[in-house]
């Protein structure tokens, strides 16, 4: 459900016993997640955690690098 323009909510999700979660479909669609993929999984533990696909590192990387 998008809530604000580029704002959404993918609803709840569980945790398994192996601490795995299954990101929904409309999510991976519209952050383009496909199996194989890469995430680089950040944390503040007031914030909470967040998701972010490792390509738009290594990109910033590579400019840094130029």
């Amino acid at each position: 459900m998008q809530t604000e323009k580029d704002k959404y909510l993918f609803g709840v999700v569980k945790v398994g016993e192996k601490g795995q979660i299954v990101i929904p479909k409309e999510a991976r669609e519209v952050f383009d997640i496909k199996a194989g993929d890469s995430l680089l999984i950040l944390g503040d533990t007031t914030k909470g955690l967040a998701l972010v696909k490792t390509q738009i590192f290594d990109s910033a990387v590579e400019e840094v690098f130029k």
